[in-house]
């Protein structure tokens, strides 16, 4: 029987804070990501790993280079799975994969929406995050937003990658007169905030769905663990990044992904910014990949 996920690896922390996220490949293989998936999976193995070093030479855009190659091996890679008609999962390492992964759609003539499942959109520019880590950054370059990083901006057959009416962001926690809130309604971009999934995941869920279906043809979903709380499920590599533990419950991330996985113009997922160091044991990984494999039902 024909497989219908295809799993590839992205073992690299280039884009983000600190060492630690390119070892999330391996945790969920060996939690049995690769076996628990529904309808079997074919393990493409991983691109080549980066882990995340200091780069004072451009502290605005840290490791800028090694970013945009991971995202174009990520590219190829994508490509690769989708001429064997299989779903893409593609499981890092940092945001930044996810340019990738939409660039290999657009290789592959087939080019994809976003449902942007993060507790913060990406939306940030070297001139809004002093810090320089990319992975606050992969959406704008996908986007195009002036003054985005050119190298990870450019790593697709065209650029940008994406319009701003094909992305919903999902599940972000953002207070008023938050920088990135401000990009949202400037863009004029459809989000979910993190209440609103609170008060309904299901009814939430669809929304977004219909919302990103009407986006285009077909749908990617990136998923990065920091939309959770920390206190519930304590994988991120940015604890509770809304400032506040208000992040969403693993149920209610799950009951989100199994309403976007079941729509006909579901096409592929991304799942980003694992740190196992973060993790108190490797249970916390297991429950995880139990749960997040089950909601793809």
């Amino acid at each position: 029987m024909d497989a219908r996920w295809g799993f590839l690896g992205v073992p690299s922390s280039a884009g983000a804070h600190t060492p630690g996220l390119e070892k999330g490949p391996t945790a969920v293989r060996a939690a049995g990501l690769v076996h628990l998936l529904p309808g079997g999976a074919v393990d493409h193995g991983d691109v080549s790993s980066f882990r995340w070093r200091p780069d004072p030479r451009r502290p605005s855009a840290k490791n800028a280079a090694a970013v945009a190659r991971v995202a174009t091996s990520v590219a190829a890679g994508t490509a690769r799975i989708l001429a064997r008609d299989q779903l893409p999962l593609v499981v890092g390492g940092d945001c930044s994969i996810t340019a990738g992964v939409v660039s290999g759609f657009a290789l592959a003539g087939a080019p994809p929406a976003l449902l942007y499942v993060d507790g913060g959109p990406d939306l940030f520019t070297p001139a809004t995050r002093s810090v320089g880590n990319l992975d606050a950054m992969g959406l704008a370059c996908m986007l195009g937003v002036p003054g985005c990083v050119p190298e990870l901006a450019g790593i697709g057959p065209s650029t940008p990658l994406l319009s701003a009416d094909e992305v919903v962001s999902y599940g972000h926690a953002l207070p008023p007169g938050d920088v990135e809130l401000e990009m949202l309604d400037k863009l004029a971009i459809t989000h979910l905030h993190a209440d609103e999934i609170h008060a309904d995941p299901a009814a939430a869920a669809s929304r977004a769905r219909e919302a990103i279906e009407s986006a285009g043809p077909r749908f990617v979903v990136h998923c990065d663990v920091d939309v959770l709380s920390f206190v519930d499920t304590p994988l991120a590599d940015v604890p509770d990044s809304g400032g506040e533990p208000i992040g969403l419950t693993l149920d209610e991330l799950a009951t989100s992904l199994s309403v976007f996985t079941a729509s006909p113009r579901f096409a592929g997922l991304v799942l980003t910014e694992i740190n196992p160091d973060h993790a108190p044991d490797p249970s916390a990984v297991t429950r995880f990949v139990t749960r997040f494999a089950a909601a793809l039902r």
